[in-house]
């Protein structure tokens, strides 16, 4: 049978607290038990030191003084009867008080100053025995005893009231324990609703905060911005969903117009070579979207599957200029690469390229006619770096986290001329993540740069 958490603290406080109260008990019982023997132990001795004065040697033989006899304690079997009795070394009965008539005490041969506890007719008693010495000389044993009935009722009353009382308390502290628990999980209770209330038509709900700072605010606390991230991710998930639809169907409602352009009369060879050639160039620009968005999707899963191992970095950031040279031939762009040391990092050198191509990529399309671009390779204390800065507008401070984000263009209306998508930085700030580097951006009035850091 399944137990809820509010009956399992329950049962776990009510059994930690049971097992604490049944050893208090104990303790009680035992602390009583002993003060009560300890009183009558003490009142023995003090009964045999009394009657020790009374005792003396005449002519070699002991002599008790009869006038002890005469107290109500020694002639009366009433309430706690102090009995008292002599005997020699081999335990013959030399006097007994009154009350004892025709019964004895218990002789115990060579135990000195030792208490006994049996019944006398019927009535418990402890005895306490004392070996007479005079002048050196064992005589025999004074032998001292008492009831101690009364005593034995009174702890056997507490010990009969505590068995009752504990079942009573117990059940009294699991409703207590219940009651309790309740009252100490209700925030679970409410992060519980809160969490079946929350979907995606709700998500900037939160689960209210408990009054004191413990562990259940320290939970609800991580729960809500667990939540923050998720809305955050669903937000952009939507977002990206709505940009990759938006970008994607672009193209395909240019080619359909070409084409219904070509569909309604006749065209010169020439005019459909434009036509053809239009559609081409969005298929094409189709292809590469469809390419980034995989190349994208692709990383998100995929990070224990890279390939790490010693590459050149100067080697891979040439063989990517390699690929650019025209189009920097073509708009003036004066290229400058400064290699202060050859370095080789450890990384997946296939992501490596995809990161230098796309941030090359980038400043060859934002760099003005006859701008340049400046790319260094270098290292800072045990970090080595690669900067990649290209001439041109300003990014404006708002935008620089911006320009991340999947299709996001910083000022895509003041150059019309430049075609992009918006992934090519969103890839790069993804492999950055996956390979554990970091990238600083930084924008001024004329120059833009972006810089790598490696950790070996």
């Amino acid at each position: 049978m399944k137990h809820s958490f509010k009956q399992r603290l329950a049962g776990l406080y009510l059994i930690s607290t049971a097992a604490i109260i049944g050893i208090l008990l104990l303790f009680i019982v035992f602390t009583v038990s002993k003060s009560v023997n300890q009183q009558l132990n003490n009142f023995l001795i003090s009964e045999v030191q009394k009657h020790q004065s009374d005792i003396v040697v005449k002519q070699n033989a002991l002599h008790f003084n009869q006038n002890a006899w005469m107290e109500q304690e020694h002639r009366e079997l009433e309430i706690n009867p102090v009995f008292v009795e002599i005997v020699d070394e081999k335990g013959h009965i030399l006097e007994k008080s009154p009350n004892l008539k025709n019964q004895t005490l218990k002789f115990y041969p060579d135990k000195d100053q030792t208490f006994i506890n049996y019944k006398l007719d019927s009535i418990p008693i402890r005895q306490y025995q004392k070996r007479i010495v005079k002048n050196g000389q064992n005589y025999g044993y004074l032998l001292v005893a008492m009831s101690y009935q009364n005593s034995q009722v009174v702890i056997n009353k507490l010990k009969r009231t505590l068995f009752i009382l504990f079942p009573i308390v117990l059940i009294l502290l699991f409703f207590w324990a219940y009651f309790i628990a309740g009252r100490s999980i209700k925030p679970v209770a409410d992060v519980i609703q809160t969490a079946n209330r929350i979907s995606q038509t709700n998500l900037k709900e939160r689960i209210p905060l408990p009054e004191h700072k413990d562990e259940l605010h320290h939970l609800a606390v991580t729960i809500n911005k667990l939540l923050d991230r998720l809305e955050n991710a669903i937000q952009r998930e939507k977002q990206f969903t709505s940009d990759a639809a938006h970008e994607l169907k672009t193209p395909l409602q240019v080619m359909k117009g070409n084409m219904e352009v070509l569909l309604r009369k006749p065209r010169s060879n020439e005019a459909y070579r434009e036509k053809i050639g239009k559609c081409i160039k969005e298929i094409d620009r189709l292809s590469y979207l469809t390419d980034q968005l995989l190349l994208l999707a692709r990383f998100e899963s995929q990070q224990n599957a890279f390939e790490y191992k010693l590459v050149s970095l100067d080697e891979i950031t040439e063989s990517v200029i390699q690929k650019y040279l025209s189009e920097i031939s073509k708009k003036n762009i004066r290229l400058k690469l400064n290699i202060n040391s050859l370095k080789q990092v450890k990384t997946d050198p296939y992501l490596l390229h995809i990161i230098i191509n796309n941030l090359i990529n980038n400043a060859v399309k934002y760099t003005h006619e006859k701008g340049q671009i400046l790319i260094d390779l270098g290292q800072k204390n045990d970090k080595v770096f690669l900067k990649i800065t290209n001439s041109g507008s300003k990014i404006p401070d708002k935008e620089l986290e911006k320009i991340f984000y999947p299709f996001y263009r910083s000022n895509a209306l003041k150059h019309p001329n430049i075609k992009g998508t918006g992934l090519g930085l969103s890839i790069v700030h993804r492999l950055i993540k996956l390979l554990n580097l970091k990238i600083d951006v930084n924008s001024t009035k004329h120059w833009t740069s972006f810089r790598i850091w490696f950790y070996n």
